[in-house]
């Protein structure tokens, strides 16, 4: 029987592994997993739908011979359809929806061998980088029960680092993979656009910005998924070259002398946390320390246009997807659909012209341009994953007065009101103070990724983030071996206290 400090130990190719092996069954990793998820979600409210019975029938049935066979996994309750199982993106609009076909990615991950326990909690629409749906309430970071564990992959990556399983599916449109993961001290890759399927329903997402992923413990768990999963599916939009050799074998790699800057200066000029700071300059001197040539440098993107040009792709997305509810729900969407927030966002973004969305396209593109010329010199940018340690619970959420304000904006539908004023951009610009370095790599397609490297004086994670060129996985995975072995946090972990 495997204890919960054994089960504990393990990271997903580690006990798929012991299953190939016969020296642990799929049941009996579901049974951990399950009893794991027992004592610690209820603090957590991480998982948010329970699949356990059909995990334990797929468990003794037995799974696909895969890297990851016989391994417990969840997915968020957003994105990747999962057929059968309910699809609410957080939302009360939803608590009805139930897919009847699988993504591509979730076949994929199938095929890979996971055994899919349930699925996690993620705010409405996906749309904040916290946790706290109206629907399900928040999830809580096992790091600090008080705290986020970011978002919108928040639930995913609090069962994560509480144990229940070693890595979970996630999702990132404007830092959804790498915010969560460096609020709870994980590793989270987010992909060069095209690397992974969106299909059979959509060709991209959120424009193209949107990639979906895992978070993991295990750097090497990360890329053996992404292994599995990398390709075009039919359809794609998008044909990035095939790697040269697995990513798992990049891992173990030396990755050469890299030319590496870092940059301190905030994307919007607000102040930037004591913590995040020595998080990077931390950061440096290992780089240093390992041999890699480190420099710091200006922010090589315009950070106010990119907030900008991101803010547009939300409130448009958001509008679009509210008027998407009408073939789930068969009606126009209401206000009472939704939360107010989510329903104001869906207002603003049919307030914008074609012309606003075209001009905001140039800033990706120009982003993209700049990033490329950064590259010609430097093989990756280091910045801080946030620029402070993750909030409070409830923290970012609207005041009494603003929550008002919303019931009557919403009530008479006064979006272009709000926005010829600026209130909407200002408070979403404050709300970007806190997550303002992750939204260029979806603009501009990169890969990026949050590293485990520093934690706070109160004990919280703040992790730091490496950008790297257009389909350069192996270059960040090939750091990131040499980052875990020589500053390992695999062994770290929260004790789910207040």
């Amino acid at each position: 029987m495997l204890t919960p400090a054994e089960y504990d130990r393990l990271d997903g190719l580690a006990q798929a592994a012991l299953v190939r092996q016969g020296q642990l069954t799929a049941a009996e990793l579901c049974a951990a997993a399950i009893a794991r998820a027992g004592a610690v979600n209820p603090h957590l409210n991480a998982v948010v739908h329970e699949l356990y019975g059909p995990a334990r029938e797929r468990a003794a049935a037995g799974l696909p011979a895969g890297p990851f066979g016989g391994v417990p996994f969840l997915l968020k309750d957003f994105g990747a359809a999962y057929a059968g199982a309910p699809h609410t993106a957080g939302s009360r609009a939803l608590r009805q929806f139930v897919p009847a076909e699988d993504d591509e990615l979730v076949r994929r991950w199938q095929a890979a061998g996971v055994n899919i326990l349930g699925k996690t909690n993620t705010p409405e629409f996906a749309l904040l980088g916290v946790t706290e749906p109206a629907l399900f309430g928040p999830a809580r970071n096992p790091w600090h029960l008080g705290h986020t564990p970011g978002g919108s992959s928040g639930g995913a990556a609090a069962a994560v680092a509480a144990g229940i399983v070693p890595l979970a599916g996630a999702g990132d449109g404007g830092g959804s993979i790498r915010i969560p993961a460096a609020c709870c001290g994980l590793f989270g890759l987010k992909p060069s656009r095209g690397r992974v399927p969106t299909g059979p329903g959509q060709g991209e997402k959120w424009q193209g910005a949107a990639v979906e992923h895992v978070l993991s413990r295990s750097v090497r768990d990360s890329a053996a998924m992404l292994d599995a999963t990398q390709g075009p599916d039919a359809g794609a939009p998008y044909f990035l070259p095939a790697p040269a050799r697995p990513y798992l074998a990049e891992v173990g790699r030396a990755p050469g002398r890299l030319r590496i800057a870092f940059s301190l200066g905030h994307p919007l000029g607000a102040a930037l946390h004591p913590e995040c700071v020595a998080a990077v300059h931390g950061a440096a001197r290992l780089l240093q320390s390992l041999g890699h040539d480190v420099d710091e440098v200006p922010l090589p993107f315009d950070g106010r246009a990119v907030a900008a040009a991101f803010l547009l792709l939300y409130f448009g997305e958001t509008g679009a997807t509210i008027a998407a509810l009408a073939k789930v729900l068969g009606r126009p969407a209401r206000p009472a659909d939704v939360e107010p927030t989510t329903w104001l966002l869906g207002l603003l973004g049919r307030t914008y012209s074609a012309a606003d969305f075209a001009a905001a396209r140039h800033t990706w593109n120009d982003s993209a341009r700049r990033m490329g010329r950064f590259h010609q010199t430097h093989d990756l940018l280091l910045t801080p994953t946030l620029a402070a340690p993750p909030v409070r619970i409830g923290e970012l959420q609207p005041t009494p007065a603003e929550q008002r304000l919303l019931r009557l904006v919403n009530t008479f539908g006064l979006g272009a009101l709000v926005r010829r004023s600026g209130i909407v951009e200002r408070l979403a610009e404050q709300s970007l103070e806190k997550t303002p370095y992750t939204q260029v790599a979806n603009l501009t397609g990169q890969p990026a990724m949050s590293v485990p490297l520093h934690w706070t004086a109160d004990g919280l994670p703040c992790g730091v983030q490496f950008i790297a060129p257009l389909g350069a996985e192996d270059v960040l995975f090939r750091l990131a071996g040499q980052l875990e072995q020589a500053r390992p946090w695999f062994g770290r972990r929260p004790a789910l206290t207040e």
